[in-house]
Parts: C-alpha cells; structure tokens; sequence
C-alpha cells in the first residue's frame, strides 16, 4: 500500500508529484527547526546530546569539505543547489524505506528531472564563467599554440572529432545520473520488501539498515557527481 497513491485517487495529483511535495515540506521544516535552534541558543554553540540540529549540521559540514576539495574556492557560491540535491535525494530515498510510503525517487520522472536541473546548473556555470570559450572545453585538447601580437591562439585540430563526441558524452550524463540513482535505488527497495514478506522479523532489519546505508550514499553519489561536473566547468580548456 502506497499513501501517495491513495492520494492521488482522491485528489486527482501523480502521486510521485505528491511525494516529492511531502520531501520538500521536510526539508523546509528541518531548516526552520534548525534556524529556530540557532535563534534560541543565542549562538553557533550546538545542542547537547542527539538533536535534528546536530546532525544537520554534521552533514552539511561534511558535504560542504566534500565540495570544497572538488569545486575549489567558489564552492560557498554553488553549495546551496547542491546541498539541495542531496537533502531531496536522501529524503526521498529514505522515505521509500517506511512501509506505506513511496519516495519521489523511485520514478523515473524525478530522477530524471533532478539529472536536468544538474546538467543545467554546471552548464550555467562553464557559460557563465568562461562566455563563449566554454566551447573549448567540448573540442578537444590544443595541439598548436600561436601568438599573434598581444594574443594566443590555440589551434584544435581534433575538434571535428572531439566536439560531436563531447556533446553526446555531456548529454549522455543525464540518462547516467537518471538511471543510476533509479536502479539502485529499486533493487534496494526491492530486497527490503521482499525479505519483509519471506522473514517479518531480525532479518530485514538487518536489510532496513543496508537500505538507510544505500540511501544515503546514492544521495552522496548524485551531490558528488554534480560538484564534479561544476568544478570541471570552472576549469579553463587546454
């Protein structure tokens, strides 16, 4: 049985539409949690003990080293967008791991829209960064290298090749980031509802605990990919 799915009987909404809605109002009820904790504690000091707050925070710092070392200095600038990505995903995946609920992740139709929205975002970046010369970066490595007067000239011989090649690499990464988190994510689920139905106890939860494990590293692998990609755009073409 699938809440959402109910839902979308009654209220005539695509359940996944509704799911992720239900990911979101989380993920704005965390951050109005965590900033009202911050408000009330007067300060950056964290609570004590085990709190929503705590391990937000711990999160976020760590995916924010994660983004340093692969954006470099202008990850502050990007981090947000990615750090959004990663809250949904992981929300959503964990979500399919209640009995009665089904995370947004587990249509293709998310998984492919967040893949978009990556696939955007970094190409905004290389253009927004390098203007027209962000080309360069799809036409292969520079072969010959000419200074006329004041300026460079860097030949690419290869480009014919390279730059047909490159495009369909670049826009193959949509399907790539789509698919990989679709898959995995429904092999999981698909493992933890079956021993569910074969074995109700001990054993699943052996098989709920790999899931979160899952979940949260399918969540870390689409963030990680995304920054990848932004730092790769923010790099010059040799």
């Amino acid at each position: 049985m699938n809440v959402f799915v109910n839902l979308e009987h009654v209220i005539h909404v695509p359940w996944v539409v509704i799911s992720a809605s239900f990911a979101a109002i989380l993920i704005l009820f965390a951050g109005m949690r965590v900033r009202s904790a911050i408000a009330d504690g007067g300060g950056v000091l964290p609570d004590e003990g085990f709190t929503l707050r705590n391990a937000l925070e711990v999160v976020v710092e760590q995916l924010s080293d994660l983004a340093e070392m692969t954006i470099g200095d202008e990850y502050r600038r990007y981090f947000p967008i990615v750090g959004t990505i990663f809250l949904f995903v992981l929300i959503s995946n964990v979500m399919s791991l209640f009995p009665g609920l089904l995370g947004s992740t587990s249509d293709v139709n998310t998984t492919t829209a967040w893949a978009i929205i990556s696939f955007v975002v970094y190409n905004y970046v290389g253009i927004t960064t390098h203007g027209w010369k962000y080309i360069y970066q799809f036409m292969g490595p520079s072969i010959i290298n000419l200074k006329v007067g004041d300026g460079h000239w860097h030949i690419r011989l290869l480009a014919p090749l390279f730059l047909p090649l490159e495009l369909v690499l670049h826009l193959a990464r949509i399907i790539t980031l789509s698919v990989r988190l679709l898959a995995n994510m429904f092999a999981d689920h698909l493992v933890v509802v079956t021993w569910l139905g074969l074995v109700p106890a001990v054993v699943p939860a052996i098989f709920l605990g790999l899931g979160l494990l899952v979940s949260f590293l399918q969540a870390a692998v689409f963030a990680l990919l995304t920054m990848i990609y932004i730092g790769q755009a923010l790099e010059e073409a040799h």
